[in-house]
């Protein structure tokens, strides 16, 4: 791929892949670092053919990002493993500062199963069509759809008690 393609979507699709890898990774640094390997990734492959390069942008990206995943809970679960062997299984107190209205939400998209939180993101934050998002799952239109239906219906279970005591 030639520099002024890369160049161009970079401009075109990187601040939204970058909050749609934010969203898996919680963490700015690590949403850069996967957003970097997935441009060196595009600028080794020769050329992409492909109906959507949005859709296929953001199936890169979610691969990436399930991966990265897949190596964190790998990670932690050691950590765990250990930390509970040399302390006896005690966990840190939760920050008590935890209540915004933004911490909330995230939270409730952290209980949603990865399928419905993935959809719900591209959806919601990044703009992209039910078409879209089915390319770049690789799963059927209808799917797209009925996953972001659940997703939604469980976000408004889980932020109910919010609405209601803003009210």
């Amino acid at each position: 791929m030639n520099d002024r393609d890369l160049s161009r979507i970079y401009d075109a699709h990187a601040p939204g892949l970058f909050r749609y890898l934010a969203a898996f990774t919680k963490a700015e640094p690590d949403a850069r670092d996967l957003l970097q390997e997935l441009f060196i990734k595009l600028a080794r492959q020769q050329r992409i053919e492909v109906r959507s390069e949005k859709a296929f942008l953001y199936k890169l990206a979610h691969n990436l990002a399930i991966d990265w995943l897949r190596h964190l809970k790998a990670t932690r679960d050691l950590e765990e493993r250990l930390s509970a062997e040399l302390t006896g299984g005690s966990q840190p107190a939760p920050d008590p500062d935890a209540l915004l209205l933004a911490q909330r939400f995230a939270e409730a998209m952290g209980k949603l199963p990865d399928e419905q939180r993935t959809i719900v993101q591209l959806k919601l934050g990044e703009g992209l069509t039910f078409e879209e998002i089915a390319e770049a799952q690789g799963i059927p239109l209808n799917t797209a759809a009925s996953r972001y239906r659940y997703g939604l219906d469980k976000l408004r279970t889980l932020l109910r008690p919010i609405y209601e005591e803003l009210q």
